[in-house]
C-alpha cells in the first residue's frame, strides 16, 4: 500500500475553483457549500459501456434501472426510466417482476424505493457514498429533540410534521408516527393545505427554502409567519414565544446545489442576456424565487422547456447535469438554455454514481452476488409508508 505520509505532492496543484467543483471545499454563499469527502470517481474506460450493456442484457427483466434527472449522461443511458425521486420509486413498485431495482440516485431515494416495493424485490445503490447533504441535515435524534422543544413550548399537539421527500426513512417514519405527511416539490402546497386542516402549525423539514417558498409564495403567508429551528443551537435557537407565534416552523436545512443561486445570479444573467426567462427550483432561496419568472419542480422545469417557443432563452437554476442535458436536447429547436450561476456546480454526491460503479453493480448481480442492498427495517418502513400513503391520498 502506498505510504501517504511520505508520498510526494503532485506537481500540479488543483485551483480553489477545481476543489470547489470536486466538492472538497465550502462556499460560504451556500452556507455548507458543496463539500463532500473524497474526489469524484475517475473518468470511465470506453470498454465499460459494452460491459454494462452485456451485464444488463444478461440480467434481462430481473433488473430494473432507475435514473434520477441529476445523474450524469453515462449513467442515464442505461436507465429504464428517468424522473424525480418519487416518480422513480413508484415506477419501481409498478415492476414487481424485477428482482433487482438498481437506483441511480442517492440514499434516501433508494430507501423510498425499498419502502414502496415488495418484500421479494431487492433495492441496490451502486455507491453507498451517494448520500444527500440535505437529508443528512436532519437526524432522528435531532427531530425527536425538536419535538420535545415544541412540547415544552406547548405547541406540539397543534403541530403537524410535513417532511420533504428528500429526507431519510427515519424522518419519514417520525412524520408518519406523528400524524404528518410527505410532500414533493410538486405537491408541497397540497400537503401544507392538508396539514393546516389537521392542526394550527406545521413543522416542515428538512428543507427550509421549499417550506418558506410554498408558505409565502403559494399560500399568502408572510415571512413573519415563519421561524427557523436550528438543531445545532439550544432550544433550536428560538424562544417559546416565537414558536407559539409562528405558523411555519422551518428546519434549518437546504440543498447545497440550489443554495448556491443568489439574487446576484439572477441580476447578472438578466444584465448579460436581455429577455432571458429565469426558471428556478423551489429549493432555491426565497429572494431568488421572488426574482425569478418561473418556479417549479424538476418535472415542471422539463415541461416548461418542452412548451417554450423556438428562439426563447432560459437561465435555469437547478443541478448542472440536467441543465446541460436540456440545453443539448433543445438546441435543435433554437432554444438557448444556460446555467443560472456562472460558477459550475454539480451535485457532488449524486455524481458518485458513475459508470464504473454501475458496471460493478450489474456484473455482480449477473453473477448472482447481491451488493449494496438498501433495506429499511420493518418498523421504520411501516410508519414511513403511512406518511407516504397520506401523501398519495391528497386531493
Amino acid at each position: 500500500m502506498r505510504d501517504v505520509t511520505t508520498a510526494q505532492p503532485l506537481d500540479v496543484q488543483p485551483t480553489p475553483l477545481a476543489l470547489l467543483l470536486l466538492g472538497r471545499e465550502a462556499d460560504p454563499k451556500s452556507e455548507r457549500g458543496v463539500e463532500c469527502p473524497g474526489d469524484l470517481p475517475s473518468p470511465s474506460d470506453p470498454d465499460l459501456v459494452e460491459r454494462a450493456r452485456a451485464a444488463k442484457e444478461k440480467l434481462g427483466e430481473k433488473v430494473f434501472v432507475l435514473g434520477h434527472h441529476y445523474q450524469r449522461d453515462e449513467v442515464i443511458q442505461f436507465a429504464d426510466v428517468t424522473g424525480d425521486s418519487f416518480k422513480l420509486a413508484r415506477d419501481a413498485a409498478a415492476r414487481p417482476e424485477a428482482e433487482y431495482i438498481v437506483f441511480c440516485g442517492v440514499h434516501f431515494m433508494a430507501e423510498s424505493a425499498d419502502i414502496l416495493t415488495s418484500d421479494d424485490q431487492r433495492v441496490v445503490l451502486p455507491d453507498l457514498a451517494a448520500g444527500c447533504s440535505m437529508a443528512d441535515m436532519a437526524t432522528a435524534e435531532q427531530v425527536a429533540e425538536c419535538w420535545d422543544v415544541l412540547a415544552e413550548a406547548g405547541v406540539a399537539e397543534a403541530t403537524v410534521p410535513v417532511a420533504y421527500m428528500n429526507s431519510s426513512a427515519d424522518i419519514k417514519a417520525f412524520t408518519g408516527k406523528h400524524g404528518g405527511t410527505i410532500c414533493t416539490s410538486s405537491n408541497a402546497k397540497r400537503a401544507l393545505d392538508w396539514a393546516f386542516e389537521q392542526g394550527e402549525k406545521v413543522l416542515f423539514l428538512p428543507d427550509q427554502h421549499l417550506g418558506r417558498n410554498t408558505a409565502v409564495r403559494d399560500m399568502g403567508m408572510s415571512l413573519e409567519d415563519c421561524v427557523v429551528y436550528n438543531p445545532h443551537k439550544p432550544g433550536g435557537g428560538v424562544t417559546p414565544e416565537q414558536l407559539r407565534a409562528a405558523r411555519m416552523i422551518l428546519w434549518r436545512g437546504h440543498c447545497s446545489v440550489h443554495g448556491r443561486f443568489s439574487l446576484e445570479s439572477v441580476e447578472d444573467v438578466r444584465a448579460r442576456i436581455p429577455g432571458v426567462n429565469v426558471l428556478v427550483h423551489p429549493e432555491c432561496r426565497h429572494e431568488v424565487v421572488a426574482a425569478a419568472d418561473y418556479v417549479g419542480s424538476t418535472e415542471y422545469i422539463i415541461k416548461a422547456l418542452e412548451a417554450a417557443p423556438a428562439g426563447s432563452t432560459w437561465a435555469i437554476g437547478t443541478e448542472l447535469n440536467l441543465v446541460r442535458r436540456l440545453a443539448n436536447r433543445f438546441a435543435a429547436e433554437d432554444k438557448k438554455i444556460v446555467f443560472l450561476d456562472k460558477t459550475v456546480c454539480f451535485c457532488s454526491t449524486m455524481n458518485r454514481i458513475d459508470l464504473p460503479h454501475l458496471v460493478w453493480t450489474l456484473e455482480s448481480l449477473a453473477e448472482g452476488k447481491l451488493v449494496n442492498r438498501i433495506e429499511v427495517d420493518r418498523e421504520t418502513e411501516s410508519f414511513a409508508k403511512l406518511a407516504l400513503e397520506r401523501m398519495l391520498a391528497l386531493p
